[in-house]
């Protein structure tokens, strides 16, 4: 917190007397941060850059909330979305380090209750697998479990992965996913008797000296020196319209914490580079050397497990798209502009995080956004590894301004098609009304409520806190969701008749076809409950 702001931006300054001259940020970054803020209309930024192993600069810049005064300082916390999926990492190398366990062991050999869909992928699932989305799972696979919120624990979430049914064969391919790190959490507390909350704060962070950063969503409402989320959501699509402040309590359930719930500021950020840098060690503000996990592990975590796909970047921003690109443990690893790099982005509704290191020559730097701006963040980020390589400067936020003008036309487009190859609206449907109210589960998800309200239906995902609203009728058997929070993304919602001429399921898909990949709707499938069969309408 800001108790220790005065020690440690103290020995921020020494270290920045010491260090060589080019050993600095750009002579012009903060006038370049602050025109990309003001363009792009982001509230608030924090930077964390080390080079030769040292913090050179831990600043923040704008506001913490729109509309606000407090300013975003080196200390405040901003959630760094899967960012944080390194530091599980670390969690599970220090129990390696420890001898608790290994990174090739089974799964199941600790966690004995653990399945997957498959019996044969259970038997063969190690806790390498889990970090390297290579399960089988479809992008996204479950995230609806834990986003935008969750009630449910993460064992009940874990409990629930037996039910997904895999998109690809085992190994076969990559395929995003943040469910496994949720296992990886609660393979940490088995093995070690604590939550992942507690580990990772006792054997990760308090190591590293990151005593600002916090494993609870609890502990970040509690700090008043916190970044609130913005976005753009009232336009025909997000990222359009003007910027707002969301919801802070509905960006991710702390089910999903291991994946994505971890907040940081600036200065934690600097000392997590300088250990990741360090391979395991950082050197203190006292001169001492403190050793985090083992460079052994570093090695693991920083060595590639499975090709991911390379992209292809349109326009200005092709030099700097990848020739080669992997996935190892919480880090991509790849190349920029003939340098290896290490490099991982994070988000979560409201708020970006993005970290990048250049091992060979020793950089780092963090860039956390209260916004979902990504241009001005990535822009902003790939200027100042530039400088540290000696490039010449280029503008890469006019370069991703161009990026993301080209999706949003792509967007764009997208809707439009879908809104010409919908179904007209009409069709009645088949039932009276109340006779689609009652009460379904999905295998993994659980429970939902359709309730009859004044002729009327409306639909609530239980498990989801304030993930409720009215359905729309659209065509048939089919109807919109129209949530009471315009935030989370809408659904068809398609009721299915048996032989009976009764509900006997119902399955969604996203309305929109550029929805985000974490509400997979599509991989749910809801029947009714037993009791509620029994009391069906005859």
């Amino acid at each position: 917190m800001t108790l220790f702001a005065p020690v440690r931006l103290a020995a921020l300054a020494a270290a920045l007397c010491t260090l060589p001259a080019f050993a600095a940020p750009p002579p012009d970054l903060d006038a370049r941060v602050d025109a990309a803020m003001r363009e792009h209309g982001v509230p608030g930024m924090a930077i964390a850059i080390v080079e030769n192993g040292k913090p050179v600069l831990a600043k923040g810049y704008g506001v913490r909330k729109l509309g606000g005064t407090e300013r975003v300082d080196a200390d405040t916390i901003f959630p760094t979305g899967s960012t944080g999926k390194a530091i599980t990492a670390a969690a599970l190398a220090v129990l390696v380090d420890d001898g608790k366990l290994g990174w090739d062991d089974k799964v199941i050999d600790h966690m004995p209750w653990f399945r997957m869909y498959d019996p044969w992928v259970t038997s063969e699932m190690t806790v390498r697998d889990l970090l390297v989305h290579r399960s089988g799972l479809g992008l996204g696979a479950g995230d609806l479990m834990f986003v935008p919120s969750s009630s449910r624990s993460r064992a009940d979430t874990v409990r629930a992965l037996r039910h997904l049914k895999p998109a690809t064969s085992f190994r076969s391919g990559y395929a995003y996913d943040n469910l496994l790190y949720a296992v990886a959490g609660q393979l940490i507390e088995e093995v070690s008797g604590q939550t992942w909350e507690v580990f990772t704060r006792e054997r990760v962070l308090k190591p590293a000296g990151m005593v600002d950063s916090v494993t609870e969503q609890a502990a970040r409402f509690a700090n008043p020196n916190r970044a609130w989320p913005h976005a753009r959501t009232s336009g025909v699509m997000r990222g359009m319209g003007p910027q707002a402040v969301l919801d802070e309590r509905k960006t991710l359930g702390d089910n999903g914490a291991p994946a994505g719930g971890l907040s940081s500021s600036a200065n934690d950020m600097a000392h997590w580079l300088q250990v990741q840098l360090g391979k395991g060690t950082w050197t203190n503000d006292a001169g001492a050397p403190v050793k985090v996990f083992s460079e052994a592990q570093s090695k693991q975590m920083w060595t590639p497990a499975v090709l991911t796909p390379t992209p292809t970047w349109p326009g200005k921003l092709a030099s700097a798209a990848p020739k080669f690109s992997s996935y190892a443990l919480g880090w991509n690893v790849r190349d920029y502009r003939g340098e290896k790099m290490l490099d991982h982005g994070g988000a979560v509704f409201g708020v970006q995080a993005y970290v990048a290191m250049i091992p060979d020559r020793n950089f780092g730097v963090a860039v956390l956004m209260n916004s979902e701006d990504t241009q001005a963040m990535r822009g902003v980020a790939l200027e100042i590894i530039d400088h540290a390589l000696g490039l010449p400067e280029t503008d890469w936020v006019a370069a991703f301004d161009e990026f993301m003008d080209l999706r949003i036309e792509g967007g764009l487009k997208a809707l439009d098609a879908a809104a010409k190859t919908k179904p007209a609206s009409g069709g009645k449907p088949s039932l009276p009304i109340a006779q689609y109210a009652g009460r379904y589960s999905d295998a993994w998800y659980g429970p939902i409520g359709i309730t009859n309200d004044k002729g009327g239906l409306r639909i609530d995902f239980t498990q989801t806190p304030g993930m409720a609203g009215r359905l729309e009728h659209v065509h048939h058997d089919t109807f919109r969701t129209v949530w009471d929070d315009a935030t989370i993304e809408p659904a068809f919602v398609t009721f299915g008749l048996g032989a009976e001429g009764k509900v006997d399921r119902i399955t969604l898909k996203a309305a929109s076809p550029i929805a985000d990949f974490s509400y997979d709707y599509q991989d749910l499938l809801f029947t009714p409950l037993a009791d509620e069969v029994k009391q069906l309408p005859k």
